[in-house]
């Protein structure tokens, strides 16, 4: 007996130690497979995007020669960059940074209207995004039929770009603002339907057990079962989505949707490349203040006091 009890825990361990190591193996095995396969898709993303191109290229002296398009490429890009930034002298700083904002009255203008485009975007984005979420959740929906149409309307939504849906509206409504404002919130609703669908499959479903077994409907689950759950990431997504949607209605405007983006492709066309930089500064401010703000309003709202440290 006691030679039995001693030789099967050794034989146990042996057994163990054989399966571990052929779980490396295949591990191993999978890892190997896996990044052949993954090192192959992106060299031949790389060479459908034209990362190994080779052209020719102009010299200083005015000679042609075959270079690789990227390291021949990185020396445009600095000179374009050189092209944006304005000459600003110390004995003239502030005539230097006045004529840099020469069109400051229009640009602000176009400022306040790109925000609002975003704000009533993100609304309608949000209003779109937070009924449909209901019913496109797996674990929520009243029926698959109904999962699978607003479903289906989200992913729409979501799949056209912003810019494609501007065209649309711009067609259907004219110039103006109320084209940008459709085509962000559409596309708008579609992303945050799927972000808050997905907060919404992750909810505990007790609490709207408990509402259906005092009688409640499906509505009144929803209103008080999944609503406390999911409305502190709600808020941090549609927060997010604004921050977003600034940047978006920033640069809409290029197809005459309103707001910057108007100013983008006029000072593109006319090569006017110290406005772009003064631009890109005013975009950068807005949505760095708009982003502070929204993380104090967040934590604010979830309770989250900051660290002291």
């Amino acid at each position: 007996m006691t030679a039995t009890a001693d030789v099967t825990p050794l034989r146990a361990l042996d057994q163990f130690e054989l399966d571990y190591a052929a779980q490396r193996r295949r591990s191993k095995r999978a890892w190997l497979i896996a990044s052949i396969i993954f090192l192959a898709l992106f060299s031949f993303s790389a060479w459908l995007g034209d990362f190994f191109k080779v052209t020719q290229v102009t010299l200083q002296d005015g000679s042609r020669e075959w270079r690789w398009i990227i390291p021949a490429g990185i020396p445009r890009l600095g000179e374009f960059i050189e092209r944006t930034i304005p000459t600003l002298r110390w004995e003239s700083l502030a005539a230097d940074v006045a004529e840099w904002f020469w069109r400051w009255k229009v640009w602000f203008h176009l400022l306040v209207e790109t925000i609002l485009i975003a704000f009533m975007a993100t609304t309608l984005g949000v209003i779109g995004g937070f009924l449909l979420s209901f019913p496109a959740s797996r674990n929520l929906a009243p029926n698959r039929g109904v999962m699978w149409v607003c479903r289906r309307y989200l992913e729409i939504a979501r799949t056209v770009p912003d810019l494609v849906w501007a065209l649309i509206f711009v067609f259907c409504f004219s110039v103006g603002p109320m084209a940008g404002v459709l085509a962000i919130g559409l596309h708008s609703a579609g992303a945050l339907g799927k972000l808050y669908s997905e907060v919404n499959e992750n909810i505990d479903m007790r609490p709207l057990e408990g509402v259906k077994a005092s009688g409640g409907t499906w509505f009144d689950q929803i209103r008080y079962g999944a609503v406390p759950q999911v409305l502190p990431n709600i808020i941090s997504y549609t927060l997010l989505r604004f921050e977003i949607n600034v940047r978006s209605s920033s640069i809409i405007g290029y197809v005459g949707a309103g707001g910057l983006g108007q100013e983008f492709r006029e000072a593109l066309s006319l090569q006017e490349y110290t406005d772009l930089s003064a631009l890109f500064l005013i975009i950068f401010t807005t949505v760095m203040i708009i982003d502070y703000g929204s993380e104090k309003l967040r934590h604010h709202i979830i309770g989250l006091e900051p660290s002291l440290t």
